[in-house]
């Protein structure tokens, strides 16, 4: 394991538990509200968009993938394209993500402070949102050296550590998919 590897694993189990500290809080504060709303109810959130916008997410796990076979074989024009199609699919999440919280906060009031699901829904997703933020940014550096030809089969570090990041911020919202837009309260999947 190169140091490299090493400070990537290092620092994606300390951000885990940073993520695991929100979920613990999005937990408790649900399980002790008098109310939570039914994610897929009309007016709180688009499951729908979202479960598009995962789609969008774990494809570009694909091509993050795909871009680093192409540089351990030596496909630089492949490298590049797949990195590229990595980014856009992050872009477009982000995109979606803007899009979703437009409609919350202007069309359905919904701001973050209006109660306990929209401060741990926002909390949640923000933080999220910032993690793909920055994997785009990283995932944009590894692009430009990508086309100035610094990857190949014996350096393809690089592009493993920044794919090590990628599919750990698209684990985390798989997760946060499930728990936040899919489950019901208790009382709601009961009747």
């Amino acid at each position: 394991m190169t140091p490299g590897k090493f400070a990537m694993w290092a620092f994606i189990a300390s951000d885990g538990m940073g993520f695991a500290g929100l979920f613990a809080a999005y937990a408790a504060t649900r399980a002790h509200s008098e109310w939570w709303p039914n994610p897929g109810a009309h007016g709180v959130l688009n499951v729908d968009l979202t479960a598009l916008n995962t789609f969008i997410l774990i494809c570009s796990s694909v091509t993050m993938v795909f871009a680093l076979k192409a540089c351990r074989e030596n496909d630089r024009g492949g490298t590049s394209k797949w990195l590229l199609a990595t980014i856009l699919g992050g872009s477009c999440f982000l995109g979606v993500q803007v899009f979703e919280y437009h409609q919350l906060i202007t069309v359905h009031g919904i701001k973050p402070w209006t109660d306990p699901f929209t401060q741990t829904f926002y909390s949640l997703t923000c933080y999220h949102g910032m993690h793909v933020l920055s994997g785009v940014v990283y995932l944009s550096c590894i692009f430009v050296n990508s086309l100035r030809g610094k990857y190949h089969a014996g350096n393809s570090m690089p592009i493993e550590i920044v794919g090590l990041f990628w599919h750990f911020v698209d684990l985390v919202w798989i997760l946060l998919f499930t728990f936040v837009y899919l489950f019901e309260p208790l009382e709601a999947a009961a009747h």
